[in-house]
This record gives C-alpha cells, sequence and structure tokens, in this order.
C-alpha cells in the first residue's frame, strides 16, 4: 500500500519543476509584438549625457550604480508604460519652459524621478506636486500655500517656481549634477557636506543614498525614455495621453464662490471645474484674485459670477503710481511679476524682501 503513491509524488515533483523553470525563464524576457525581449540586450549605452554633462561611466562605481537603477527601471514595465504615456500630456509644456528659460531638455527627467507625472502626488515627506516641491520653497519662490490654495499642485505654476528654483540653484553650484543633487537633499545640507569633503564633484562626493540614486534614476529615465522602442516598449499614437485643454482665466472675488455655482454658471459641471483646479483645496474659491482653470471656450461666462482680469484691468486697480503696487488679497510674488513684467527677483529686491510673505495694502516699489 505504501509502494502506490510514489508515481503520483513523482509526478507533482515534475510539474513544480517544469512551474519553477518556466518563472525563472519568464524573468529573462517579456513577449512584445510577438518578439522575446532577452536580458543581453538590455543594456547601457557606451556613454550617456545628462544635461550635456558627461556621466563617468569608466569609473567602475558610477557604471554600478548606473546600472542598478535602469535595470530597476526598464524591467518595471507598467511603471515605464505610463511614464510614456503622461509624457504626451506634460512634457510638450516642460519642453516649451525649458526651453524659454534657457534651461537643459533633460531638466524634465527631474520631473519624472520626483513624481512619476503625477501632478497630485504627495510624499511622507510633505514634498507636493509633479515637482514635490516642500512648502517653504514654494513660498519662497512665489506660489500660494494656504489651507485652502496649495498651488504646488498647480502644473504650471509649480513648474514656474521649479525653474525659478533651479535657476537659483544653477547659481550656486558648479555642475547640473550638483544642481540636482541639492534640489533632493536641499541646498544647504549639500554646502555643507562639500565644505567638510572639500571636494565639489558630485561623483566623487559621499553623500547620502537616496541623493545619490536620485542622478542616477534621472539618467536611468532619460536612457529609457529617449529611445523606448530599443528596450521593448512600443506604443501607439492612441495610446498616449493628450495635453489637457482648458482656458486660463485670471479672476477677483471679493468672497468666496462654490466650485458649484461657477461650474454651473458655465455651463460645466462641479467634477470638471474641480480636476481642473487642483490647487483649490476645498469646494470654495476664496475671496481674492487668482487663476483659475475653466473648460475650453467657457472663460467668458464667468461674468456676473466673477469679475475677469486681463493684465491691464488689473494693474490699474492694483497701481497707483507707475512704479508701486499695492498687495491685493490672493497676490502672491508670481501673480505680482506676471502682471507688472517685474521679475520676483526684482520685486524681492526693490522692496527687500527675504521670503514670500506679502501683507494686504503693503506698497511694492517697481523701480528704483
Amino acid at each position: 500500500m505504501g509502494a502506490k503513491p510514489q508515481p503520483l509524488r513523482l509526478a507533482i515533483v515534475v510539474l513544480l519543476l517544469g512551474f519553477s523553470l518556466a518563472s525563472l525563464t519568464s524573468c529573462a524576457y517579456f513577449p512584445l509584438k510577438n518578439k522575446q525581449l532577452y536580458s543581453a540586450r538590455v543594456n547601457l549605452p557606451q556613454s550617456i549625457t545628462l544635461c550635456n554633462e558627461a556621466i563617468p561611466l569608466e569609473s567602475p562605481s558610477v557604471w554600478e550604480k548606473l546600472d542598478r537603477e535602469f535595470t530597476i527601471a526598464v524591467w518595471d514595465r507598467p511603471q515605464v508604460i505610463l511614464w510614456l504615456k503622461r509624457a504626451g500630456r506634460y512634457f510638450p509644456y516642460l519642453e516649451k519652459k525649458l526651453a524659454e528659460e534657457g534651461l537643459p531638455d533633460d531638466l524634465k527627467y527631474l520631473a519624472v524621478a520626483e513624481s512619476a507625472l503625477i501632478t497630485g502626488i504627495r510624499s511622507s515627506k510633505g514634498a507636493v506636486g509633479l515637482w514635490q516641491l516642500m512648502a517653504p520653497t514654494a513660498r519662497e519662490h512665489g506660489l500660494l500655500k494656504n489651507h485652502m490654495v496649495d498651488e504646488r499642485l498647480d502644473f504650471e505654476r509649480a513648474t514656474d517656481a521649479a525653474l525659478n528654483y533651479i535657476k537659483h540653484l544653477q547659481d550656486t553650484f558648479p555642475s547640473w549634477a550638483l544642481v540636482m543633487a541639492a534640489y533632493n537633499c536641499g541646498e544647504y545640507h549639500l554646502k555643507r557636506e562639500i565644505k567638510k569633503q572639500r571636494v565639489d564633484d558630485f561623483y566623487s562626493l559621499n553623500l547620502p543614498s537616496e541623493t545619490e540614486r536620485f542622478i542616477f534614476r534621472i539618467t536611468a529615465i532619460k536612457i529609457i525614455m529617449e529611445n523606448p522602442q530599443r528596450y521593448g516598449y512600443h506604443l501607439e499614437e492612441e495610446q498616449i495621453y493628450q495635453p489637457l485643454e482648458y482656458d486660463t482665466v485670471e479672476v477677483k472675488t471679493d468672497k468666496q464662490v462654490h466650485l458649484a455655482y461657477i461650474a454651473a454658471a458655465i455651463g460645466s459641471e462641479y467634477r470638471v471645474v474641480k480636476e481642473l483646479n487642483p490647487h483649490i483645496l476645498t469646494h470654495q474659491l476664496p475671496a481674492g484674485r487668482y487663476t483659475i482653470n475653466v473648460p475650453q471656450g467657457s472663460q467668458f461666462r464667468l461674468t456676473g459670477v466673477l469679475q475677469p482680469l486681463d493684465n491691464k484691468s488689473s494693474g490699474e486697480v492694483a497701481r497707483v503710481s507707475p512704479n508701486h503696487y499695492v498687495v491685493q488679497a490672493g497676490d502672491t510674488l508670481s501673480h505680482i511679476a506676471a502682471r507688472t513684467g517685474i521679475s520676483v527677483a526684482t520685486l524681492k529686491r526693490l522692496n527687500n524682501i527675504q521670503g514670500s510673505l506679502l501683507r494686504v495694502g503693503q506698497k511694492l516699489q517697481l523701480a528704483p
């Protein structure tokens, strides 16, 4: 009786071995368009630059660190596919703004590393938005952040603030690798490490693991997204997310206005208006001056609900002379800069503003 089950046991063992071999084989490739992508084909390029700076791949340590991030990223198939889909929505605007600011196009990959191009993402440390800005940094570079509005969640305004911050870091550090490291760990921490270690080359510094990995992760993302087909990623045009189409209107209101009321007035829905304005944290648009997004073609229907403002009328309301501006409710430095044509840096210098806080009624000097 005891010997009869042996063939069954043997069959079970063979079956389990077969499943194990199939699993191991599946780790070596994934099928794409009836082809198999073997790991032997997934190699780092022989040379690579980031922000026009060569990565020193001749260093075994550098090569291994980059190879780690590249291997992790290139085999994370769902994540890479979502990067490529979201890039269709956000890269055109990022590329345009980077070109206008004279910044390297590769900085768009920093945004991918920070947030995977998810505009509403929040970190456990309090960083928010596509650029993962902390509240003090956001305020310092002109964004409004309070219990009702958080402009870090506004893709376009957050991009302006992030690029402003990056330009500040560019003026502080001698290489783009250090600029991006400072973006990750903070400029003051990086300055301390440079001073302690007496070296200002990123690849020679001993920095926190998260910061070191950050630069190599950006590089790995660039390698994959610049040539996704090489690594087996083939997306059809209709699979790519398209840029959102909406009108941006600067408005003024003397009291809170419910977003559902705005939506009804322009012939839209609360959900649509809320999703176009994720920076408005509550159901209400607070009193003051704001830039809001509405469905394309509906901005003119705001008349009677809110007071639309163009650059000319807003300047006429707030300017008391050609060289002075009076701060209104809801104003931020970036708002004032947009309306007056005076940069945030110049406004801060002329008015001895150290941070970003403004007082309603404060008189700002616009010219020396």
